[in-house]
């Protein structure tokens, strides 16, 4: 996993497991918007926090509209060496002749992980922040932003330096520089389709000429646009957010791709490479943060739900069993056993577990989620309507920019007619917190035609198909709209009908 002016604006250990939990000292840094849990030192630890709040701040300068916090955890998992780190590191990173990463990042639905080696090579100490960082922002572009864009930004990016009264933006890099010029550079065509299956992002003698093309390309375009006062990038990223692929994007955004290819050429052999700057000043108050030891099985318990939200289900599992022997009254390891069981379809065993972190005290939004939305899912599990809207408001309540718990709540009152005024309430919230999903839309006009307001119901129900990603979502919006169609149509008769017999 190797950043453009963006309107609109994103990881994977089959080795034996070698545990360094004994005899290790781990800390957890809270920085007001991150988290930040190690085996490094203080100074390391308070170190990173205090880098990803001053990047933040860099990003909000430039992008003051960007929504720069997730609705979801940022932790930050910092391994003080390689051989912890390759415990942690995606399998496909591990066989012979892949390459060697620093750090990576990992998003989930409901968080957010980012992990790094503090004793990575490298001339920028905190590029590998900057990186993941970037990748983190771009997240909610996930659906249509083309990898080598992603990694471009995250190359562009990483090379930022932040200085007492400004910000350098997009400096060289001198390995990438190196890389281009001893290697022959990928037709245009094949770098903008490169994918996650490519042997150009895993293959360490294929993917070293991806990033470092992907990187030459981001800074030549973002200069460019600098100097000329364009807006070809930004072109780019509007044609790609409607679905436009790659390829045609490029040819329309940047005109001509073969003189693009040697505009390209002879940048990176005459290119001057200067950084932009910005002008702007990323003071952080770190006697903000809080500090606190870790125990070894506390550490253990986040180490194994990274890997199970990395899809290493029997890595993890290992080390929960060995953390709740232990500690059976570990919340955390009781969260992620419900999140193994639950991705393996044992909702039973989920529910069970998450139940187990809620009446343990959870003050994890996502446990009381959890439990809630299994409770609903199946209904032949045993469970009280009272604790699962206890649970869904609790959630609300601890993390209010998690959208899910909303869209949940507004559909248990309303399946339940509890209340349909809150119910359309806490389902607007939901949208207004990811705009882009197209169940919530949906879910709005099933409530309103549940409250009879069926014209309603259809405006928001277009708007809703307009989302559609699926053929399987297309056919869920146009048998909702026939209902509410039909809804408005039986409501207009009934009143014709009352007219007339006044």
């Amino acid at each position: 996993m190797r950043c453009l002016f963006l309107p609109p604006l994103l990881a994977i250990l089959a080795i034996v497991p070698a545990w360094a939990g004994k005899g290790e000292s781990w800390l957890e840094i809270q920085s007001p918007h991150f988290t930040v849990v190690t085996n490094g030192s203080e100074k390391q630890g308070r170190n990173l926090a205090d880098h990803f709040e001053r990047m933040r701040v860099v990003f909000h300068t430039a992008f003051p509209q960007m929504e720069l916090d997730p609705g979801s955890p940022i932790i930050v998992l910092a391994i003080k060496d390689e051989k912890g780190f390759r415990t942690l590191e995606p399998e496909a990173y591990l066989a012979k002749g892949s390459l060697q990463i620093g750090g990576l990042f990992l998003r989930a639905a409901d968080k957010n992980y980012v992990l790094l080696r503090l004793d990575a090579d490298g001339d920028h100490p905190y590029s590998v922040i900057y990186h993941e960082y970037t990748h983190l922002l771009m997240s909610r572009a996930a659906d249509w932003i083309p990898l080598w864009m992603n990694e471009g930004l995250a190359e562009f990016y990483q090379n930022t330096v932040i200085r007492e009264k400004d910000v350098a933006v997009g400096g060289p890099s001198a390995e990438n520089i190196y890389v281009l010029r001893q290697t022959r550079l990928l037709p245009l065509e094949t770098l903008f389709t490169v994918d996650e299956k490519s042997p150009y992002y895993h293959e360490e003698n294929k993917g070293s000429i991806f990033y470092a093309e992907s990187w030459a390309l981001m800074q030549y375009l973002e200069t460019k646009d600098f100097q000329d006062k364009t807006t070809h990038l930004t072109d780019y990223a509007g044609l790609l957010s409607q679905k436009m692929d790659p390829i045609t994007a490029a040819s329309r955004a940047f005109g001509d791709l073969k003189q693009l290819y040697s505009s390209l050429q002879t940048y990176i052999w005459h290119g001057s490479y200067g950084a932009l700057i910005m002008r702007a000043a990323t003071d952080v108050d770190d006697s903000a943060f809080k500090l606190e030891p870790l125990a070894p099985t506390e550490a253990d318990a986040v180490k194994a739900d990274f890997l199970a939200y990395n899809d290493r289900a029997s890595d993890a599992q290992a080390l929960l069993s060995r953390v709740l022997q232990n500690n059976p009254k570990n919340v955390s390891a009781c969260e992620t056993m419900g999140l193994l069981a639950f991705r393996q379809g044992h909702l039973a065993e989920a529910q069970k577990w998450y139940a187990q972190a809620v009446q343990l005290d959870s003050k994890s939004f996502l446990a009381h989620y959890y439990y809630a939305a299994i409770s609903m899912k199946d209904p032949s599990l045993q469970s009280d309507d009272a604790q699962i809207e206890n649970s869904l408001r609790a959630s609300i309540k601890l993390n209010p920019s998690f959208a899910p718990s909303f869209d949940q709540l507004a559909v248990f009152l309303a399946m339940r007619r509890h209340d349909l005024n809150e119910a359309h309430k806490m389902e607007l919230t939901a949208v207004s917190l990811d705009p882009s999903s197209f169940a919530y839309r949906l879910n709005v006009g099933n409530i309103l035609m549940a409250m009879g307001q069926g014209k309603n119901a259809i405006i928001v129900l277009r708007q809703a198909s307009r989302l559609a990603k699926s053929s399987a979502e297309t056919e869920a919006a146009e048998h909702a709209l026939t209902s509410a169609q039909q809804l408005v149509e039986n409501q207009e008769t009934t009143e014709e009908e009352q007219e007339t017999n006044e």
